[in-house]
């Protein structure tokens, strides 16, 4: 699927525009994050457990 300039020129000019429009909201977002403490053991259990998960379901075959 090719597009044509002018519909290249105005996808760019919507992408542009929402990010303009949402940059407060990202810009809040990043320095709320910045402030917040990690939380790596959140993040890492569950993906541990998926791929614990995986393993078992490949070795049962």
């Amino acid at each position: 699927m090719e597009f044509s300039l002018w519909e290249n020129i105005l996808l760019g000019v919507m992408v542009l525009g929402i990010i303009f429009w949402m940059k407060p909201g990202i810009k809040s977002s990043l320095q709320f994050s910045k402030n917040a403490e990690s939380d790596w053991v959140g993040v890492l259990v569950p993906i541990g457990l998926v791929v614990m998960f995986v393993i078992f379901l490949v070795s049962m075959v």
